[in-house]
């Protein structure tokens, strides 16, 4: 199984997902941010440096948010989201097709990748989005 991690990345009462790449297996699939745990590194680090590659930019990670492990064909994922902070500089996408701000009412619009489904719910059923301060 690989574990891998998610940021829940508000932003006044919007939340930052990603469009995963016509070449990926998950092709036109969203998510939240983020991605594998790589040898010695803690879900925290991990996330940190994901979102450094990915949007370039710097993130305190906050509290866990949830868990989801789901079996994929190709394997089994455990994926760990994490509420996240940012200190809103410029997001300057390098790896996703396309991003999106979202909020509870909109969410459930996108197509998300099956491991992220129940965290797309718990995000939807969550009664207050204001998480930038965890």
């Amino acid at each position: 199984m690989k574990t891998v991690t998610a940021a829940l990345l508000i932003k006044e009462g919007l939340c930052l997902i990603a469009k995963r790449g016509a070449r990926d297996p998950l092709a036109n699939h969203w998510e939240f941010p983020g991605g594998k745990i790589e040898e010695g590194e803690t879900p925290e680090k991990c996330l940190q440096r994901e979102m450094r590659e990915e949007f370039q930019i710097d993130v305190e990670v906050g509290t866990f948010f949830a868990e989801s492990i789901y079996k994929y064909e190709r394997g089994t994922i455990q994926l760990l989201a994490y509420r996240v902070n940012w200190n809103g500089h410029s997001l300057h996408p390098t790896v996703p097709d396309e991003i999106a701000w979202v909020d509870k009412d909109t969410i459930l619009n996108y197509n998300f990748a099956p491991a992220d489904i129940p965290i797309v719910e718990k995000f939807y059923l969550t009664p207050r989005l204001d998480m930038e301060k965890n």
